[in-house]
Parts: C-alpha cells; sequence; structure tokens
C-alpha cells in the first residue's frame, strides 16, 4: 500500500456481497469467465489500496434454493444445493483472484476439506490481517437463512467496517428505476425505513442484524467501471443504509 493512498482510504475492512447473477454475465446460467475476471479486477483495484476484503458470493446463478422449494422439493434440501452453489462461485471468483497474484481464501459454513477451508473465526481474521482475501462459502451453513444473512453475520464476526452490497443500480431507489422513469434515489435511508418500505436491499433479517449492530450497507453499481475503489475514496454514487 502507498503512502499516498492510506489517508484517502474510508475503511480499513469491508464486506463485499455480490449475487450469483452478476457472475453470469449476458448468459442465462453459471459463470461467465471474462464477467468473474471483470469483478476480480474491482476486488483488486480496492485490494491495492490496503483495504482488507471479505466477500460473499450468492449462489443464484447456479440453483436458488427456494425456486426449487416452489417446485415442491423439500426446502432444507433445496437451500443445502444453493449453498453447494455458492461454493463453486467463490472458488471460480478465487481462481480469478489468485490469476491476478491475489492471495484468496475459501471458508466454508460446511466442512469440505478437500477444496477450501472449514470456518474458523480467528483463522479467517489472521487471514485478513495477512492481506488475504477471504471468500465466504455455503452461507451460514444452515437452511432458510440467505447469503444476505451471511454476509452480514460474517461481516459483524470479521469486524468489517460496512458491507458493500454490489447490484445492477447504483443504490436504493423508492421503485424500480428500470421501470419507472421517475424513481428516486435514495443518498442515505434508514434500516427501519428499508423494512417498512420493503425496498429490497437486503432480506429483513440481514438487515435487522445489521441495524443491531450498526453495521452501515452501502448499496452500489458493480456494473460501474471503478465504482467499488471510488466510493472506498469517498467518490461515486451509492445509498447508505444507517440507524
Amino acid at each position: 500500500m502507498s503512502d499516498e493512498a492510506a489517508p484517502s482510504v474510508k475503511y480499513k475492512r469491508v464486506m463485499l456481497k455480490i449475487s450469483g447473477e452478476a457472475l453470469m454475465g449476458d448468459q442465462g446460467y453459471g459463470l461467465h469467465p471474462p464477467t468473474v475476471a471483470r469483478i476480480a479486477r474491482e476486488v483488486k483495484s480496492v485490494h491495492d489500496m490496503g483495504v482488507e476484503i471479505c466477500m460473499v458470493i450468492g449462489g443464484g446463478n447456479i440453483f436458488r434454493g427456494l425456486a426449487g422449494s416452489a417446485q415442491g422439493m423439500e426446502r432444507t434440501t433445496a437451500d443445502y444445493m444453493g449453498m453447494l452453489a455458492t461454493v463453486m462461485n467463490a472458488l471460480g471468483m478465487q481462481a480469478q483472484l489468485e490469476a491476478l497474484g491475489i492471495h484468496t481464501r475459501v471458508i466454508s459454513a460446511i466442512p469440505m476439506d478437500q477444496v477450501c477451508e472449514p470456518y474458523i473465526r480467528r483463522r479467517a481474521v489472521r487471514h485478513l490481517e495477512k492481506k488475504r482475501i477471504c471468500v465466504f462459502a455455503a452461507g451460514t451453513g444452515n437452511p432458510y437463512f440467505t447469503t444476505d444473512t451471511a454476509a452480514t453475520l460474517r461481516a459483524n464476526e470479521m469486524n468489517c467496517e460496512a458491507i458493500f452490497k454490489g447490484t445492477k443500480v447504483d443504490g436504493v431507489y423508492d421503485k424500480d428505476p428500470k421501470k419507472f422513469a421517475d424513481a428516486k434515489r435514495y443518498d442515505t435511508v434508514s434500516y427501519d425505513e428499508c423494512l417498512q418500505k420493503n425496498l429490497g436491499v437486503m432480506d429483513a433479517s440481514a438487515i435487522a442484524l445489521a441495524r443491531d449492530n450498526a453495521l452501515p450497507i452501502i448499496v452500489f453499481s458493480l456494473d460501474e467501471p471503478g465504482g467499488f475503489r471510488g466510493i472506498l475514496a469517498g467518490q461515486g454514487t451509492y445509498t447508505r443504509v444507517q440507524g
């Protein structure tokens, strides 16, 4: 980390939460390697600033537990399948990050020692202190909990200063900006307002957990080149969810 970059960094340790769909590019399914590589470069640009980075990636590009449950599959089985999908995404991201020269650890809430590390909090913290990126996979390890909730849980356990939620739009709107031209973007919004108005930032459990621990959520566009780095430097367009 250069001496010039250090004073401009707003956060020292952050959680980046992205959906599985963000990895599939224009495809309808799976991982799109050029898209994964682009996101990895965005993460590297922030890592180069000296920021310690945790990541949680959803699994919706491969399998979504709730959708499987809606089609008659037992909910717990469907959720475990979704957790395995997040491990596949995490391994794909690890491969791209390490191709860029960044030491990365995939840490799974469900032990599978041949492919990734089991979740041990103190070990994960040590990885971060050594400037390794930690990609937390398999959600919380429990059915009925989303990867949004897993990201908020791990962010609290790792003492992250904020959750960065990378989405398709540059913040939180009062309605879908792709459908309504008069949609209004919030600069800041409270946790309670997100819950009352059902603004779709994260699911209710995740927002409540963030609220109870005063953990801010920064919602920004993952499609904006340099957006993640810009916000860390105090620039860019985003919505801050806070108390």
